[in-house]
């Protein structure tokens, strides 16, 4: 794939569920707080420029084959499961749960009678867009979804686009914006512990009376260390993302296509946040009646029902016809972040997990196992929707369950990368240890997102579990962060450093001078210039978002 179709395709993978509902909804109470994550854009140039001549000379198809060339193969086989519980829980729950609210937004009165039972609109359109995606996900393959993405990318940002322009025409524009909303929701730089709570458990309290990051002061603390984490965890370690530039025929298609990428990822901010601000706006103003119920009496936003943001400014601000166009954009997003899912999923169970078992399995055998992989992945996130629905908002859970399990694998991948002396046994320490932390806050968690008997209220104030409940999750992240660089660092020095012929070309520092020569030769002025333009388009974002 070329660069246009491999920075289109990386987009359009990212840009789904999430952003449509939660991000929206996520502008609609909170502002522009969580553009911090949109932001990290850079992420992907760390990519294109750091990471992807290394796996390309590598020629690995998956992260966790990287990994057992770097470390070993017990290493590739855990971040396969790490990976598959990530998709499970932070890809294809949140995509089916979008796809159920943007079909409960629209079409209200959809019923399914199944006789035992009668499905609702939100569960036929998280059925209907499982079954959707599927079906061209199986039958076409990464490059069937690579293409359709890249289309599907032109569609969403010209129906995005066309929802503010229309949202700001009925609102009266972008002045009455920022004279309707409070300067706090244009604010990113929030402060690390707001005045009357100095000496109280308030800065780093999760839930509660004194939870005052959820109504738009997201600390400048978290959102400078936790969120990169969790950014180049993503962008420069994710399967669902990295082997898309990997499609690229060689490293400077692939370079070009992440750059590409950097620039469409600016948009978010102005086609899914400020959508949502002017959603709220014009909720509070009464431009649009049909939007009242997103406030309460008192004025404020009800995070329940501004998940739905998006798709009520589409049914409500849009002219006919238009609406159609940027209905088709929205359920492409939907579809395209699931099936970027699927076929991610399906390369990680059959490569890195079933082959290791059945060495001799035929093509059409590992096709069909990780088919049926998926199908038992897709169950599994149908079963999680309760817990999302628990939740404080789509984006927050999203955020939040990132933060818990990408923190072990930002650290194997980088440290790996800059640290020659690391070794397997500090690798599968750091990825087994992380990962039970992980785990270990979901499960606090999961208990009081559901509404358990004898939970709703949540833990005994001051026990333990109490305790790790209500640390804030950027905070319980860095936590896992920094407990994983301390077992990555003391393992590999306590055991036997690697051989040099086993680092051969997967450490900067073992990197041949001919491997420097020729990624030297990949690149010229223009893809710095581009890339330097796009890290001051970010400066310009921060500059003018402080309140």
């Amino acid at each position: 794939m070329g660069w246009l179709i491999v920075g289109a395709s990386i987009f359009a993978s990212n840009i789904g569920s999430e952003h449509l509902v939660g991000l929206a909804g996520s502008g609609c109470t909170d502002g522009v707080a969580m553009a911090h994550y949109e932001l990290h854009a850079w992420c992907l140039l760390v990519l294109g420029w750091v990471l992807v001549p290394f796996y390309m000379r590598s020629m690995v198809y998956t992260m966790p084959e990287f990994l057992e060339k770097r470390f070993s193969p017990t290493a590739r086989w855990v971040l396969s499961i790490i990976s598959l519980v990530a998709y499970i829980l932070t890809k294809i729950a949140v995509g089916i749960f979008a796809g159920g609210v943007v079909f409960g937004t629209l079409l209200p009165e959809l019923r399914l009678d199944l006789g035992f039972a009668t499905l609702n609109s939100f569960w036929v359109g998280s059925i209907a867009v499982v079954l959707l995606t599927g079906v061209y996900s199986v039958l076409g393959g990464m490059r069937a979804i690579a293409y359709t993405e890249a289309v599907q990318t032109v569609i969403l940002i010209l129906g995005s686009a066309l929802v503010t322009a229309f949202g700001l025409s009925k609102l009266g524009g972008w002045s009455e914006l920022r004279h309707t909303l409070p300067s706090d929701m244009f604010n990113l730089w929030k402060p690390l512990i707001p005045a009357g709570v100095e000496s109280t458990w308030a800065p780093v309290k999760e839930t509660g009376r004194m939870a005052w990051y959820f109504n738009g002061n997201y600390p400048w603390l978290g959102m400078l260390f936790c969120a990169p984490i969790i950014g180049l965890w993503y962008w420069c370690t994710d399967q669902y993302i990295v082997q898309r530039a990997l499609g690229a025929p060689n490293e400077q298609q692939a370079r070009r296509g992440t750059i590409f990428a950097s620039y469409l990822k600016l948009l978010p901010v102005f086609i899914f946040i400020v959508p949502g601000m002017i959603c709220f706006a014009l909720a509070v103003t009464g431009k649009v009646p049909a939007l009242s119920h997103l406030v309460d009496a008192n004025g404020k936003a009800v995070p329940d029902e501004c998940q739905a943001a998006f798709p009520l400014m589409v049914a409500t601000v849009l002219p006919a016809g238009i609406r159609g166009v940027v209905l088709a954009g929205l359920l492409a997003a939907l579809m395209s972040s699931l099936a970027g899912v699927f076929n991610a999923s399906s390369t990680l169970f059959t490569i890195d997990l079933y082959q290791k078992f059945r060495p001799k399995a035929s093509q059409h055998q590992l096709v069909w196992m990780g088919r049926l992989a998926t199908a038992i992945m897709v169950l599994v996130g149908l079963l999680w929707i309760p817990v999302i629905q628990g939740a404080r908002g789509l984006y927050q859970y999203l955020q939040s369950v990132q933060g818990y399990l990408a923190p072990p694998i930002f650290v194997v991948f980088f440290l790996g990368v800059f640290m020659k002396r690391l070794n397997g046994k500090g690798c599968l320490a750091t990825l087994i240890v992380g990962f039970i932390l992980g785990v270990f806050r979901l499960l606090v968690d999961t208990p009081i997102a559901l509404g358990l008997k004898g939970f709703e209220h949540g833990y005994p104030e001051g026990s333990f579990l109490w305790v790790i409940n209500n640390i804030y999750f950027q905070y319980f992240s860095l936590l896992i962060f920094i407990v994983c660089v301390a077992v990555m660092i003391a393992v590999s020095y306590l055991s036997q450093a690697p051989s040099e012929e086993k680092l051969a070309g997967l450490t900067f520092a073992t990197t041949a001078r001919e491997d420097r020569a020729r990624s030297r030769a990949s690149w010229n002025r223009w893809d710095v210039i581009a890339s330097a333009a796009v890290l001051l388009f970010i400066l310009m974002a921060y500059l003018y978002f402080r309140g």
